[in-house]
C-alpha cells in the first residue's frame, strides 16, 4: 500500500508544474484523495480534494483558480496542475487519502527566481 509523488522541481515565478501521485496496493478509485502541502517552518496546509470519479473538486482559497486537481482511475494516478506559481507556493507537496490513512513521501516544489 503506497502513494508515490513526483513532478516537483524548482520553477520561476509565474511558471507551471504538474505533480503526479501513483497509487498501489489499494482500490484507488474508491477513495477521496487530497493534496496537502507543508512550507518550511509552517504546519500542513490542505490544498485540494477530489472525490471518487472526479465529479467534484475542492480547493483552498490560496490556490483556487490557479491549481487543478484531477485523477485517472485507469492509471491509479492523482494529479495536481499548478499554474501561475508564486514563491508562496514553495512547499513539500503530499498526496493522501482523505482519511489520512495513506500518505506519500512528498515532492518538493520550489518557486524562485
Amino acid at each position: 500500500v503506497q502513494l508515490v509523488e513526483s513532478g516537483g522541481e524548482m520553477v520561476q515565478p509565474g511558471g507551471s508544474l504538474r505533480l503526479s501521485c501513483a497509487a498501489s496496493g489499494f482500490t484507488f478509485s474508491s477513495y477521496t484523495m487530497n493534496w496537502v502541502r507543508q512550507a518550511p517552518g509552517k504546519g500542513p496546509e490542505w490544498v485540494s480534494t477530489i472525490i471518487p470519479g472526479g465529479g467534484s473538486t475542492y480547493y483552498a482559497d490560496s490556490v483556487k483558480g490557479r491549481f487543478t486537481i484531477s485523477r485517472d482511475d485507469t492509471k491509479n494516478t492523482l494529479y495536481l496542475q499548478m499554474n501561475s506559481l508564486s514563491p508562496d507556493d514553495t512547499a513539500l507537496y503530499y498526496c493522501a487519502t482523505s482519511n489520512s490513512a495513506i500518505w506519500g513521501q512528498g515532492t518538493q516544489v520550489t518557486v524562485s527566481s
